[in-house]
C-alpha cells in the first residue's frame, strides 16, 4: 500500500502576514521563499495547509520526484550534501531502498542522521504559471493544491 506524500512548497514571503501564517509557516519549518517540506497526508497538515493556502503550493509528490529532491537537495547540518556514500555508511541503504521505505511509512527523513528537514530550491525555469503568484493554481497562478502537478513545479526548481 502506498502512502500519500504531500510536498509543500513556500511560494510568497512574510511581509503583511499575520503572526498566525508566520508561526505555522515555521512550525512546516518553510523560513524562505522556494524552501520545500515532504510530510504525511494527516488532518493536522491538512489544517496547516488552509492557514497558509495563500503563501504556499502543494501536492502529491511521487517517488521519482522525491528520489530526485532527496539526492540533488538533501543538506546534512554540516553544509554537505547527501550522496549515496553517506546513504550507504549511515543507513545501510541507498536512494531507492530509502524512497520505497520512506512511501510504505517505515522511515522518515529524520531516520537520516543529520539531514535537514526542509529542502532548499532554486526559482523555477520559466517561472511560475503565467498569471505569477497572487493567484490560487485553478486560475492560472501558483498557489493551493496542484495535484501531482506539484511533481513538474519540483523538477523545474531543482
Amino acid at each position: 500500500m502506498e502512502s500519500k506524500q504531500i510536498a509543500i512548497i513556500r511560494v510568497r514571503g512574510d511581509l503583511k502576514k499575520s503572526q498566525e501564517v508566520r508561526d505555522t509557516l515555521q512550525m512546516l519549518k518553510l523560513f524562505k521563499k522556494n524552501s520545500c517540506v515532504v510530510v504525511k497526508n494527516t488532518e493536522g497538515f491538512v489544517g496547516m495547509l488552509k492557514k497558509v493556502k495563500d503563501v504556499v503550493t502543494w501536492g502529491e509528490i511521487d517517488k521519482e520526484t522525491f528520489k530526485l529532491l532527496l539526492m540533488k537537495r538533501g543538506k546534512l547540518a554540516a553544509g554537505k550534501f547527501v550522496d549515496e556514500n553517506y546513504m550507504k555508511e549511515k543507513l545501510n541503504s541507498n536512494f531507492d531502498k530509502f524512497t520505497d521505505d520512506f512511501f510504505e511509512l517505515k522511515k522518515t527523513l529524520k531516520d537520516i542522521p543529520g539531514l535537514k528537514q526542509f529542502f532548499r530550491l532554486k526559482p523555477p525555469n520559466k517561472g511560475f504559471d503565467k498569471n505569477g503568484i497572487k493567484k490560487p493554481f485553478s486560475m492560472g497562478g501558483a498557489l493551493g493544491y496542484r495535484k501531482e502537478k506539484i511533481n513538474d513545479l519540483i523538477r523545474r526548481m531543482l
